[in-house]
């Protein structure tokens, strides 16, 4: 028995049928596996058409009586083509579009989508041409560098948005909107795509890193109340000097008049 099976792994039809067999069972798991992963990339591609289908369709009911059919623009709106899906996921995501009437700026209003309608209107206007995508999640994680934020925003923003994000006027009927309240998401989107007034920060002005930095701030600022007590809205020395003038000197006028009629 021992002498058989010893004799029938050295023989050479042995050797054979095991390289046979390897050959077969490796060979059959890459046939199933690349098949699996070429089912998975079909499925995907095609999910994502019928998205930029659904988008298409909403934005040429929404979008087209402004910015034209295929996004082309027209005299009552710009074009969207190389915007980016960026720019659309945010302009339909913070109510500001679609725009009911035209002014110097669109305020934001209810949202009039949801949020599958949004991502197809955005999939299909980054379909038009080259432009910003979606932040991923982990870019808008506010765990940069809240100093270094408060420094980038101070050069960048401030001047617009005050330092303390609060907002302002701007000229011509125009503002900076306060960013008290806005979603990361948002907030990277506007820095990535200059909305209206806005310019655009792209990622050669200011890096991933550096707006994941600005996020912190801003979510640090707005986690941690004022340390000076009530801060009059954070609009900065003019509305301080108002108060001053109003209610400090006032109180002091009419501490004099008392001590004046009282000694009369």
């Amino acid at each position: 028995m021992r002498k058989t099976l010893k004799n029938s792994r050295r023989s050479p039809l042995a050797a054979i049928f095991v390289i046979a067999a390897g050959l077969i069972l490796s060979g059959g798991g890459y046939a199933v596996a690349t098949s699996a992963v070429e089912n998975t990339t079909a499925n995907t591609a095609i999910s994502a058409q019928e998205q930029i289908k659904e988008g298409e369709r909403l934005f040429l009911a929404n979008c087209a009586t402004c910015h034209g059919v295929n996004g082309v623009g027209t005299a009552a709106g710009p074009t969207v083509i190389g915007v980016g899906a960026a720019s659309a996921d945010f302009q339909v995501s913070s109510g500001r579009m679609p725009g009911q009437a035209s002014g110097p700026q669109m305020p934001p209003k209810p949202v009039q989508f949801t949020e599958e309608q949004i991502a197809a209107i955005a999939a299909y206007v980054g379909s038009l041409g080259v432009g910003p995508s979606i932040p991923t999640a982990d870019m808008l994680e506010a765990n940069g560098d809240s100093s270094r934020g408060g420094e980038l925003f101070r050069i960048n923003c401030a001047m617009c948005h005050n330092a303390a994000g609060a907002g302002g006027a701007l000229t011509e009927g125009k503002w900076a909107p306060t960013l008290k309240g806005v979603s990361a998401k948002h907030v990277y989107e506007a820095m990535l795509t200059g909305p209206q007034n806005m310019p655009v920060f792209n990622d050669a002005n200011l890096t991933p890193s550096d707006k994941k930095d600005i996020i912190t701030y801003l979510a640090y600022i707005e986690a941690n109340p004022s340390a000076g007590g009530y801060e009059l809205a954070g609009l900065g020395p003019v509305a301080e000097g108002l108060f001053l003038w109003i209610f400090g000197f006032g109180l002091i006028i009419l501490i004099t008049m008392w001590l004046g009629a009282k000694s009369n």
